[in-house]
């Protein structure tokens, strides 16, 4: 999929996507550091950087909008090199995690900062499935449709942060 997706394209993601944030980055690396068994498969997974806020009434989910993606970048070299293929958040990434995602052949979506009510329109479920005491930082396994993305940096190093 990613080696037909370039900077700038918009897509509608629809799948399972595994929410985790700072502190979740940090004790998933700590598993893996420790060779302890993780929340989620790394392989084929997509990783969406946001906290989401707690549901309404009749909701799977409260608001969900990305946070800025640099702050797991010193997580996300590795997790791409396990099988990650692709992150969402929001912001520019490292020169590090630009050179992982073309090594995997895998992409960096952006979502629309400010919109975490709009983008909830996009869950239909929502489960927590590692690190509950983290709150809205815990890992979520979340089962999205038609999720509006742009293409950050794709596959071959194209990215919208350079134009």
């Amino acid at each position: 999929m990613a080696g037909k997706l370039h900077a700038g394209d918009r897509i509608l993601l629809s799948g399972t996507v595994y929410t985790s944030r700072d502190a979740a980055h940090k004790r998933i690396s700590t598993l893996l550091d420790n060779g302890k068994p993780l929340p989620f498969p790394l392989k084929d997974s997509v990783i969406y950087y946001s906290g989401s806020t707690p549901a309404p009434k009749d909701l799977p989910i409260g608001s969900c909008g990305p946070t800025t993606s640099g702050r797991m970048d010193i997580h996300t070299p590795r997790l791409y090199d396990l099988g990650v293929v692709a992150t969402i958040g929001k912001g520019e990434r490292s020169k590090e995690v630009i050179d992982a995602i073309c090594r995997n052949r895998a992409a960096y979506f952006c979502a629309l900062g400010g919109a975490g009510a709009l983008a909830a329109q996009s869950v239909t479920s929502c489960k927590v499935i590692a690190f509950e005491d983290l709150g809205c930082e815990a890992v979520k396994r979340l089962d999205i449709c038609d999720f509006p993305l742009i293409v950050g940096i794709d596959c071959n190093g194209g990215s919208i942060f350079e134009r």
